[in-house]
């Protein structure tokens, strides 16, 4: 079995409980409320300055020159999808404004650290928000199709994108290989973060749903 088979199936019951989260039927169904959305879209914006320097981290220690520059790829092209997308849902000068919940402060940390760990660990941390999101898109996509009059069709469209697909797909290859040539105690940790960043997918919905603020 490959390593991401394992992981996948080590992990499945959160994303289970991820299509369940009323923020994500809310989405499918065009019912979220729409603060709901621009606060997760802010989130998501400070995220992902985050996780964009990751993917560059991990391009930098990859030895395979092919593998290195695909994830080089992946964080530019994610950056610009990333402008396209928040640029066309905010279009007002609030986001300059927004501060990390602790939901988000607290996956950013996690991936961050990463840097300490071996290379395979630090690569499984980042897969979750790939094959998540493809999967989260490609479901909600086969479940309503192109309904262009879901307010939040474009970012449905974005994740069910065969383009995203192709590079979950090429994050998920490059992830087994790395796999293959790790010790079991490496591979081990790489299915223990795999997991524990999925749960934080799952948190980061349920953040955006409660409009979560620090307590103090």
């Amino acid at each position: 079995m490959k390593w991401s088979e394992e992981a996948w199936k080590a992990s499945e019951d959160i994303y289970e409980k991820i299509l369940q989260h009323p923020f994500v039927k809310g989405l499918a169904d065009g019912t979220l409320p729409a603060e709901k959305f621009r606060f997760y879209i802010e989130q998501d914006a400070l995220y992902l300055r985050q996780y964009f320097r990751v993917l560059s981290h991990i391009a930098s220690r990859l030895d395979d020159i092919s593998e290195a520059e695909t994830f080089i790829k992946f964080a530019s092209d994610g950056v610009a999808v990333e402008k396209a997308l928040h640029g066309s849902f905010l279009k007002d000068d609030r986001q300059d404004e927004a501060f990390a919940s602790p939901s988000c402060s607290l996956y950013t940390s996690t991936l961050l650290s990463q840097c300490l760990e071996p290379v395979e660990v630090e690569a499984a941390a980042v897969l979750p928000c790939f094959w998540i999101y493809q999967r989260v898109g490609e479901w909600i996509y086969a479940s309503v199709g192109e309904c262009m009059e879901n307010p939040y069709s474009s970012w449905i469209q974005t994740y069910a994108d065969k383009t995203f697909m192709e590079s979950t797909e090429r994050a998920i290859e490059i992830c087994d290989r790395l796999a293959e040539n790790a010790s079991v105690e490496v591979r081990e940790r790489m299915t223990k973060i795999f997991r524990y960043c999925a749960r934080m997918e799952w948190l980061f919905w349920d953040s955006a749903w409660n409009l979560e603020a620090w307590k103090v």
